[in-house]
């Protein structure tokens, strides 16, 4: 990959030898840029609700969506329990 080049190392993983929450994210998003949505998804299951919630953000501040605030509190949820499960797997695993 191109982009490996650029990634940022993972700051908690170099000082303390494990992973953060976000730890697959760089790498996730490049197989997504590159269309490899399987391998996005293996890297980073959170990949794809994190982008839903990114574009529902930046629509509901272009065009006024009724009830937006609790959409977008429902969306951070879902999203923070993938990432968490995710990682508890990740440490277990």
């Amino acid at each position: 990959m191109i982009f490996e080049e650029y990634m940022l190392p993972c700051l908690s993983k170099t000082m303390f030898g494990f992973e953060c929450l976000g730890c697959g994210l760089q790498r996730s998003f490049i197989f997504l840029i590159n269309g490899e949505f399987w391998n996005a998804f293996k890297m980073y299951p959170a990949i794809f609700t994190l982008l839903i919630f990114g574009l529902f953000i930046i629509v509901s501040w272009k065009i006024r969506i009724k009830n937006a605030h609790k959409i977008i509190s429902k969306l951070a949820y879902i999203n923070l329990s993938i990432i968490l499960i995710n990682y508890f797997i990740k440490l277990t695993f």
